[in-house]
């Protein structure tokens, strides 16, 4: 079976989105994200753009093997809102994404299936109005050489077209590579026969 080395996301936040309901109206937005802190950052702009609506209704994902993601209602009744702008996340398969739907609300209540449906749509419409792209799953390695061995190393870098990310050239030498994942096996196995040369993957 063929290693699934390819993700869809955004790589900027989309259009936004307008549905209405009743005299509700709710406005989606999807942003790219990679950590917790750009979430909290987005939702807060969002709350002061704005600030006189009821609710700002969330779903995110980030990750592309280990998966991590949340929901929040904030304040409509449980899993009428974050759960369905989720289900939508998963059904168009992206990650590393944020959808918030902003509810102003028109007066009329609309019931738990309405606001299931409202926020569903208003969560479609925003990923609807995203640019998704493909991305290939990267894994992150550290070689360390000796100096003398640059050439050696630079000559496997160049015949396998690996992306260099950072170096650090002094007397002990590190680069940073990124490898495509259906690959990496394959790099590892051509550097570790180089009992000076050192290949490890990278955490970050």
């Amino acid at each position: 079976m063929e290693t699934k080395d390819t993700y869809k996301t955004i790589n900027s936040p989309g259009n936004e989105a307008l549905f209405k309901d009743r005299n509700s109206k709710f406005f989606g937005y999807t942003f790219p994200v990679s950590t917790e802190e750009q979430v909290k950052q987005y939702i807060e702009d969002l709350k002061k753009q704005h600030h006189s609506a009821r609710h700002w209704c969330y779903a995110w994902q980030i990750g592309t093997e280990n998966i991590r993601y949340r929901v929040n209602d904030d304040g409509e009744p449980s899993n009428s809102a974050g759960q369905p702008i989720y289900g939508q996340i998963q059904s168009f398969d992206v990650t590393n994404i944020l959808i918030i739907v902003v509810r102003y609300f028109g007066g009329v209540k609309l019931g738990v299936g309405g606001l299931i449906n409202a926020y569903r749509t208003a969560a479609q419409l925003a990923l609807e109005n995203s640019k998704i792209i493909e991305k290939t799953i990267n894994i992150n390695f550290i070689v360390s050489f000796e100096y003398k061995d640059m050439n050696k190393v630079m000559r496997i870098i160049k015949e396998n077209t690996i992306k260099i990310t950072k170096q650090e050239l002094e007397l002990n030498c590190k680069l940073y590579i990124s490898v495509r994942k259906k690959n990496a096996d394959k790099i590892k196995e051509v550097f570790s026969p180089l009992y000076e040369i050192e290949i490890k993957r990278s955490e970050d």
